[in-house]
This record gives C-alpha cells, structure tokens and sequence, in this order.
C-alpha cells in the first residue's frame, strides 16, 4: 500500500475509534429509556446545534455537492440553497411546537395529535423507508472514500461504516451520539476549512482561469479508465488515444472526437495529452463560462423548483434531523438550536461549494469518468502535489470523510431503533440495541448489491421522500384543526407513492429525457403539492373524525413553556 494510501486508512481509522471512544462515554450516563431515546431532553441550544449539524452534513454534502458544483457549476448552487433554507423553514413553522409535543419520534407525534394506531404503524413503515433510503448512499459514500484514497474495495468501506456506527450507537444512545457528532461537525469543519484556504491562496496566486470560453484542459498527460458506461460531450475537435467501445465500435490507437456527444462503454480507457480540452458528461456545461452561467429555461427551471421545495420541506420532514428536536429543554431552546444550526451549516455549504469551484481548476479529470463525488478527496494533492504536503492533507480530508459518513449514519440508526424499539419490540434497553443493530445492517445488503449511485441524484430523491410525507403531517398537524387520521394517513401514502416512483427509476437507471425525466429524478414539486391538497380534501370530506381534544393538542403544541400547558409538564415527565 502506498504512503497517501496508508496515511488515509489510519486518518479513518482514528475518527472512527475516536468515535467509539466518545460514544462508549455515554454508557456511564445513559441509564433510563429516555436517556437512550432522547438525552432525558437536556441537550443545551448549542451542543445539540453542533450534533444536528454533524449528522446533517452528511457524506453526499462533503462529496457530493463539491461534486455537482464541479459538473453542473452555478446551477448546482441551489442545492446548499435549499438544504439551509429548509432549516429557516423548520425554524419558523415547526421547532418549537415539536418539542411541546413531548413526543420522543414522529409516529409518537402523529399518535398524540390524530389518536390514530393505524396512522402510527404507517409513520412508523415510512420512517423505516426514509431512514434506510438515506442510510444507502451514507454506505456507499464510506465505500467511494475508501476505494478512492486507498484504493481497497468498497465493500469494506461499507461494511466497516456499518460495524462502527452501531458500536457507537449501542454504547449509550441518543446521549452518546449527541458527544460523537459535535466532534465530528468541528472535525468536518476543520477538514473542508484548512484545503479551502490552502487551494484558494494557490488558485489566486497561479494564471489558472475559469472563465474561458473553451473547456478545462489537462494539465499533464492522463489516462483514464471508465468503469462505467458514460456519455462525454466536447465543445471542440479534440485528439485523444483510446482503447475499447467508442462510439459503438471498437477502437485501439489515436482518433478525433468532433463536437458533441460520444458514447463510451465500461472497459474502455481514455488517454489525453496535455492541454487538451476535458470532456464533460452529456447535458453539463460544456466549456467554462457556460459553467459560471445559471440556466433557468425549460426542464432546468423545473429543476431548480423541485430541488428548492424537496430541500425546504424535505428538511422538516428528515426523521434524524426532528428527533434532534425532542432532546432540547423546551421550545424556546429548541428555536435558539435551529438558529445556531443556520450558521454551523451555512459555513460548511460556502466551504463546499468553494472546493467545487477549486476542483475544476485542479481536477477536471474527474468529469470524465463520473469520479464527481471524489473532488474533495483529491483536491489536496492536485493541489500540494504528491508528497508529504498533500498526504497529509489528504489525511486531514479522509478524517472529515470518515466524519461525514458516519456522523449521518449514527444519526439515522438512532431515529430508526427508536422508532424499532418503541413501535416494534417495545421492550428492554437491551432491545434498543437489538434495533440498532437491525437498523445498520437492514440497508448494507443493497449497498453492496446496488451499482454506486450519484450522490448528487439520490440524496435529493431521500428529501423528496421526506417531503411528501412527513412534511405535510408536521405542517398540518401543528396549524390546522381540522386535520383528520383518514386525511392524514391519505396524504402520506400519495406522497410515498409520487416520490418513490422516482427512487425506482434512479435505482435501475431507466430515466427518460425532458421534463418527465426531470420529474422522476426531482419529484418534490409534484409530490409535495399533491400530498397537502390529498390531507386537506379527504380531511374536509371526513371532518366529523376531527379529535375532540384538538383545541387542547394544540394549545399544548403553541403556548409558551411558562404557562405550564406542555404535554412534558403535564404528564409531569
């Protein structure tokens, strides 16, 4: 193994026996149910801001939003747009009337305020679907991390992701979890800060340009191996050596790509001399300045809608981000976290998105052979060069890596065993680490089986998942009185149903082109709607099974915690 190589697996390997390490802490403290559950509600407004911007910021955020900044450029600016927004949202409509719920997961939420068991067991299904969804690239982000920086195969990045995240887990909960993940967000932090500073000085200080009107170019001499089959686009003639299918027949020395696309099948390899023009995959920007440029006609506009509101609203529906909510003292803590959690994140999307516009002058490569997600995972020795410098800021990269992925992860498998635990086994602590350990290993099978997906395509799809569903369950439930168990239940399932359509089609990869295409990938902007509408019509039509005590629910939901009315005081919990 070579030195970056090794240099990157023991950078893994201490985040992740750091993790343990810190985890293992909370066995001393969790004791009680609600300590595995919720941190018996005493996370302060700050620690719990670092430990929901930890598990936010996942691995599709650390390498995937670099990546699609790197492919699609100023267009892909609306992703963090979004994702930040949407605690904007969570701040306004439902943070603190969450908390008073005194519920410890949704479907204990949904329960309190519509009185409905079959309406529970269908939050309980979708929290399973959502987290196990979200959990997949989380895996194969671990497996993407490892194979690039190692060069082992990715079943063991999924595989050890796995292992550690539920040894995490199982040592002490929701308590534990809270300690792991406010140090990995200052880690992930630091990891994406100090490349950001050190590749930003060196882009300024050197005559790389991205405003050309041409493509990027290669910098020195490269050859590429394309494992999976992909379409390229040059904006000029451009001279390349290959080897394998181009183009639908078989080739094995020099030819001249014209302007256009050009197919290459798995196997091929692609040799580039210096200074020649980077192909770009099919329908990305194909030269420089139409990189910097926002698109916003046709089937791109309709894009950037789904992607605002599966963002926005997919935010406050994310199972692991509103459990987080239920660890505050009380509402007003909980709104004084949402805002912290602004600024945490917000800094992170500016150092990413900054990486992705760094990679493209230092790594264009990448768009040749769809290694987007890796962006930020090279940029350290295209930048410092193939020594000690750029390995150990390679290390540095990897450690953030290993945070990212796993600080999500963690944050999933708690929502889900608590959900398990409660809804399913109902039973011991112990049980709670049975449903742990269920909750890990459910998804690893299709993480391994699945073909490496687009980061920048399935996480999006998760939001619009969550979207769809819950979203429209808080919304309602918190504001208005007149929603009823059959309303509810009606709208979740419209919603699953429209946005899972999309993850189907994403996972076998059959995606038509034009506005249905785009629609499938991004269906937030379609399912959301249809989702309210279905809650408020079936309500209206079945009004008479409004519960008697909604006048009381939400008074609890919406009076300030010093009068007394929370259901936490009322139950005298």
């Amino acid at each position: 193994m070579s030195t970056p190589a090794l240099i990157a697996l023991v950078a893994i390997a201490l985040v992740g026996l750091a993790s343990v390490v810190i985890g293992s802490l909370g066995v001393r403290v969790a004791r009680s149910t609600s300590d595995f559950l919720v941190a018996s509600r005493t996370v302060g407004a700050v620690p719990n801001a670092a430990a929901i911007s930890g598990e936010y910021l996942s691995a599709a955020t650390f390498l995937g939003v670099a990546g699609i900044v790197l492919r699609e450029g100023a267009d892909a600016l609306w992703y963090p747009i979004a994702f930040c927004a949407g605690y904007l949202a969570l701040l306004v409509l439902v943070a603190a009337p969450l908390r008073r719920s005194g519920a410890y997961t949704i479907p204990d939420f949904a329960e309190a305020r519509l009185h409905s068991p079959r309406l529970r067991r269908l939050c309980t299904a979708l929290v399973l679907l959502i987290g196990w969804l979200y959990l997949l690239p989380q895996l194969q982000g671990a497996g993407l991390a490892l194979t690039t920086l190692t060069r082992l195969p990715s079943w063991v990045g999924i595989v050890g992701a796995g292992v550690l995240v539920v040894l995490s887990v199982v040592a002490g909960g929701m308590r534990s979890i809270t300690f792991v993940q406010a140090f990995q967000y200052w880690l992930k932090l630091t990891a994406l800060t100090v490349p950001a500073l050190i590749a930003g000085a060196l882009f300024l200080g050197s005559d790389r340009e991205l405003d050309r009107p041409s493509a990027p170019t290669f910098a020195e001499a490269t050859t590429i191996s394309v494992e999976t089959p992909v379409r390229l686009e040059v904006a000029a003639d451009t001279a390349l050596t290959a080897r394998g299918t181009v183009d639908g027949r078989i080739v094995d020395g020099p030819l001249t790509w014209a302007p256009g696309v050009h197919e290459v099948e798995a196997g091929a390899e692609l040799r580039f001399e210096a200074g020649s023009g980077v192909p770009v995959p099919a329908g990305s920007p194909p030269t420089d300045r139409e990189w910097l440029e926002p698109h916003t006609g046709g089937a791109q506009l309709l894009e950037i809608y789904s992607i605002l509101v599966a963002g926005i609203a997919g935010t406050m529906g994310l199972p692991h981000v509103l459990v987080r909510f239920y660890t505050n003292p009380d509402g007003r803590a909980a709104r004084r976290t949402t805002v912290v959690v602004l600024a945490m994140i917000g800094a992170v999307f500016v150092l990413v998105a900054l990486l992705g516009l760094l990679s493209r002058a230092f790594t264009p490569e990448l768009l040749v052979d769809g290694r987007t997600d890796g962006a930020v995972l090279l940029v350290p020795t295209a930048v410092l060069g193939d020594g000690w410098a750029g390995w150990l800021l390679g290390g540095l990269v990897s450690a953030g890596a290993a945070a990212a992925f796993l600080s999500t992860s963690s944050g999933l498998v708690v929502s889900l065993a608590g959900v398990l635990f409660t809804d399913v086994l109902r039973g011991r602590l112990r049980d709670f680490r049975l449903a742990a350990l269920v909750s890990a290993v459910v998804p690893i099978a299709p993480a391994l089986a699945v073909t490496r997906l687009d980061l920048a395509l399935t996480v999006p799809l998760v939001f619009a998942v969550a979207a769809a569903t819950f979203c429209p369950l808080l919304v309602l439930g918190v504001w208005w009185r007149g929603l009823t168990p059959a309303g509810a239940s009606a709208g979740l399932l419209v919603g699953a149903v429209l946005s899972c359509v999309g993850v189907g089609f994403t996972l076998v990869g059959q995606v038509p082109e034009g506005s249905l295409g785009v629609l499938l990938l991004r269906p937030a902007a379609v399912a959301v709607p249809a989702a309210f509408l279905t809650m408020v019509l079936v309500s209206r039509v079945t009004r008479a099974e409004v519960p008697l005590d909604v006048d009381r629910t939400l008074l609890q939901l919406h009076a300030p915690e010093r009068l007394g009315l929370s259901r936490d005081r009322l139950d005298g919990s």
